[in-house]
This record gives structure tokens, C-alpha cells and sequence, in this order.
């Protein structure tokens, strides 16, 4: 059964955890934007526009940011807002949401249900509060830094995700998005040593490679190029999750256009590929 809005307010409030009402706030909202895609998901009618970076930008996505903004300013209208489509929203509150309505539009016109409704949330300037829900999937994982981490599929219960114990490289599952970010970054090469290394290599990208690994189904996602709307919610997840997310050097932080997210074990491995890259 389809995740409902009702189910899961009952859920968040059965928690222990001491979740925040802005971590409670953003899992609710980005559901509901997320679930508001599928109006759009699969239909061969839908436009498609080319912005000027070269990305798709569709009618869902600016109807997905629009209705995120909303929900967030009205619940927190001292908050700032930073989005994909619209112009920055500057607050007083020293927090920052980071929205992404779909990230992996280039899957959502295709009809590929590997995309996903992200919500970030800084507290100057620091990570604290991370969503990822994958409509078509019906996959939620959440997490508060700090506060732990919960994870669903439909209607079921909340439960704890965690990284794999795989240790080494060479029995992981690599994931990545898109080959020609490296070419772009002139990273191909340590695409392939990593490639070589590990046991399966798939490009199961954007979000759900990063889902993928905070509930132990991949080992390591890299990104060479990323925006901070695609990192922003990944972060505080990963860690949590008991798993690592940082940049080609090593650096925790959502801040350098590039990104790593391993179990943890096989972390060491891969920077020793991509650190002089």
C-alpha cells in the first residue's frame, strides 16, 4: 500500500527519537511534493524544457519546488530557502532548507522510477536534517544529525537502516550517475581504476545510489559533479547511517560540487584513488 501522509504523521509520532519539528515538517512536506510528481510520472504529453546549464526542467518539477515553499514558509517563515528552480528566499533563523523537487529529472522523463524528492536542512551553515523519498519507489529515509536515522518502503513500519559490513573494495557494489560527469572533470581515469576494483559496478545514480548505500544495498556512490540541492539531504543520512559522505579529499561537507559516499570500511580505498585527482 502506497505511503499515506496520515500513516505516517502516526508513525513520527510513535518515535522515540527526539526528532525535530523541522525534521518532522520536511519528512511530511517532501513526501507530499514527491507523491504530487507521479500526477506527471510517465506521460507522454509531458513538456520538456532545456534550461540554460543544459538540464531538463519540467512542469512537475516547478510544481513540486512551488509547493515545498510554500509548506516551509508557511510553517517557518523565518527560515531561509535555496532551490533548484526559484530564486534564494533569505531568512533570519540561521536555518537553511536545500529543496530538490526531482533530482534525477533526466530518469523522471524517461519513465524511470530512480528519481527523488530531496529536502536539506542547514543550521548556519551546517548540515543537520536530510530527506530522501523516491515516489515511484515509495522509499523514504530520513535522518537528523545527532538523532539517528528511519527508513520505509509504503506503508510499512519505520525501521533503522544501516550501512553494509562489506570491508574491502573489491567485494563492493559501485554506483555512480552519469559516465560524462567524469569526462567533464577529467576524472575518467579513476572512474575505471574504481571500476576495476569493485565486484559490481552499475550507474544506479542521483539519489537512489545514495539510498542505496545508507541501507547496505551498495557499498560506495560517486558523484564527480554535484550541486548542493543534490547533496544537501545525503549528508546527514549517510552518517547516521553509520556510512560516510564527503568530497574527492576526504572533507565532510556538501559545499565542493562533488561527492562520496561509502559504508564507511571501504572509504579509505576509494579517496586513495581520487584524493590526487
Amino acid at each position: 500500500m502506497r505511503l499515506s501522509l496520515e500513516h505516517l504523521r502516526q508513525q513520527l509520532s510513535m518515535l522515540e527519537t527526539p526528532y525535530s519539528p523541522r525534521l518532522q515538517n520536511a519528512v511530511l512536506f517532501a513526501v507530499e511534493a514527491g507523491q504530487q510528481t507521479l500526477n506527471h510520472f510517465q506521460d507522454n504529453q509531458l513538456q520538456v524544457e532545456i534550461k540554460d546549464d543544459r538540464s531538463p526542467v519540467t512542469v512537475a518539477d516547478t510544481d513540486a519546488e512551488s509547493l515545498l515553499r510554500e509548506r516551509i514558509t508557511a510553517a517557518f517563515p523565518d527560515d531561509s530557502i535555496l532551490g533548484e528552480e526559484f530564486e534564494d528566499v533569505h531568512g533570519t533563523s540561521g536555518y537553511r532548507w536545500i529543496i530538490d523537487p526531482i533530482d534525477g529529472t533526466k530518469s523522471f522523463i524517461s519513465g524511470v522510477p530512480l528519481y527523488a524528492t530531496l529536502v536539506g536542512i542547514e543550521f548556519q551553515g551546517e548540515s543537520q536534517i536530510g530527506v530522501i523519498y523516491l515516489p515511484a519507489l515509495d522509499e523514504l529515509i530520513f535522518a537528523q544529525t545527532g538523532q539517528g536515522v528511519h527508513y520505509c518502503r509504503g506503508n510499512s513500519e519505520l525501521s533503522v537502516p544501516c550501512v553494509s559490513d562489506v570491508k574491502a573494495l573489491s567485494d563492493s557494489c559501485f554506483v555512480t550517475t552519469q559516465l560524462s560527469s567524469y569526462d567533464q572533470t577529467d576524472r575518467r581515469d579513476r572512474y575505471q581504476v574504481i571500476e576495476e576494483k569493485a565486484s559490481i559496478t552499475r550507474t544506479w545514480g542521483d539519489a537512489y545510489g545514495y539510498l542505496l548505500v545508507a541501507t547496505g544495498r551498495a557499498e560506495v556512490m560517486i558523484d564527480p559533479v554535484m550541486n548542493v540541492w543534490d547533496a544537501a539531504a545525503i549528508l546527514p543520512i549517510l552518517q547516521e547511517a553509520g556510512g560516510t559522505f564527503t568530497d574527492w579529499q576526504g572533507v565532510s561537507t556538501i559545499h565542493n560540487a562533488e561527492g562520496i559516499a561509502t559504508n564507511g570500511h571501504c572509504l579509505q580505498e576509494v579517496l586513495d584513488i581520487t584524493r590526487d585527482a
